[in-house]
């Protein structure tokens, strides 16, 4: 790349980064700000247009960093485009030149876009500290980490979660437990939000089109580009998930409703799918990771903005939303998570180490039609594991039942969304 034309971008993304202002806090910022101290590249996740950027920026805000104290570049930038591996060291140079200072911040977006980052990032990772964002989990495979002879941290940031979507709509949270006036304003704004999502720019421009324009963009950009005249087939399956969110799937039932004959074909647009940080799938708890594999799948979506935008009829399952909600917000506080079924079904089951700790039940509303169901299969789970204690979480009731020596509690959402 022509080193005059790349040294102009780089001017041009140092003051934009510099102007710009973040308007969300995020609560990432403190703990990526406390692994500094480790030395090592800092690698964030997400998928596009979740935040990535403006936490680098809020990092940058935080720590008081002047001009010389950082550099950034962007590679989602079509003038990048020709960028090629050699052209790293033409960014050294540059810093070099413009008399940085020594062991500066390298703030790096979405760095997936240049083939062979990874060796200039471990050449390089001693004499900067590093920020790296990515739109794909390829940034957190073993062929990185070993590239990386083992040295990086990994942070996933997702969209907005209902703390901060509160904060980006200037709801007061202070006393949510006690001030009865907050709370109604929060259940009000909890329907917003399971309806809406978090993707930060829907949120403060209320603008749907966003959510449509980021669907193409991941679809083109992180999907189907990787697999030739399959368009319509991967169309038809991300229609498919964001209208039947928390079903269960299989790579067989997938084949024959896509007509995509290769079964193998399906897993690789699935892992695909999972990549770009758009679905993520649960499977059905069982102490062997063999017949783990071997049962159907639960699909949820990272952003209810898709299911009500792109999916089918999804405004009138308000179930099947606020359970999606649930499950990214577990995904979010790093559980790890499974679904439960046997004879009854039960929605989460969370595993520290080799045991469950946790079973979790969602549904809207608690009430006759499905309430002895819910109970039955929170149950079976809590009997299976031999666990105390079990929760409901609905849109907005509460209560404590006592059944068979266990205890299960009934918490509001919007409870369970702002408890640390």
């Amino acid at each position: 790349m022509n080193r005059e034309n790349l040294y102009s971008i780089l001017f041009e993304q140092q003051k934009d980064f510099e102007d710009e202002k973040p308007t969300i806090p995020r609560e990432m910022v403190e703990k990526a700000i406390k692994l500094i101290s480790l030395e090592m590249p800092l690698v964030i996740t997400g998928i596009r247009r979740c935040g990535k950027s403006f936490l680098l920026k809020i990092v940058k805000d935080k720590l008081k960093l002047k001009d010389k104290d950082y550099f950034y570049i962007n590679f989602n930038d079509d003038r990048l485009i020709k960028f090629e591996v050699e052209d790293f060291q033409k960014i050294i140079d540059f810093i070099n030149e413009q008399n940085y200072k020594k062991k500066c911040f390298l703030f790096i977006d979405e760095i997936q876009e240049v083939f062979g980052w990874e060796k200039w990032i471990d050449r390089i990772k001693s004499k900067y500290k590093i920020f790296i964002t990515g739109s794909n989990s390829r940034l957190l495979s073993s062929e990185i980490a070993t590239i990386l002879t083992g040295r990086s941290i990994s942070l996933s940031l997702t969209p907005l979660n209902f703390r901060e979507f509160l904060q980006a709509n200037k709801v007061s949270i202070k006393n949510w437990r006690l001030d009865l006036k907050e709370q109604a304003i929060i259940r009000k704004e909890l329907k917003s939000f399971i309806e809406t999502g978090g993707i930060p720019k829907r949120v403060i421009t209320g603008q749907n089109i966003v959510i449509r324009e980021l669907y193409e963009d991941i679809l083109y950009k992180d999907i189907i580009k990787r697999f030739a005249k399959l368009d319509r087939q991967i169309k038809e399956l991300a229609i498919f998930f964001f209208s039947n969110p928390s079903s269960l799937i299989s790579l067989r039932t997938l084949s024959k409703m896509s007509k995509l004959k290769n079964i193998a074909t399906v897993k690789s647009i699935l892992e695909s799918f999972e990549s770009s940080f758009l679905f993520f799938f649960l499977n059905k708890f069982d102490y062997s990771i063999k017949t783990q594999i071997q049962n159907p799948r639960k699909v949820y979506c990272i952003d209810n903005g898709f299911l009500i935008n792109m999916g089918f009829r999804l405004s009138e399952d308000k179930g099947k939303l606020l359970e999606n909600s649930i499950a990214i917000e577990l995904k979010r506080r790093e559980k790890e998570i499974f679904y439960y079924s046997e004879k009854y079904e039960c929605d989460f089951l969370i595993r520290e180490g080799n045991k469950i700790k946790e079973a979790i039940q969602v549904t809207y509303e608690l009430n006759e039609k499905n309430k002895e169901r819910e109970i039955a299969g929170l149950m079976e789970a809590l009997n299976k594991f031999k666990l105390k204690e079990g929760l409901i979480i609905t849109f907005d009731q509460e209560e404590k039942i006592e059944i068979e020596g266990k205890t299960i509690k009934i918490i509001p959402a919007w409870k369970w969304l702002l408890s640390k």
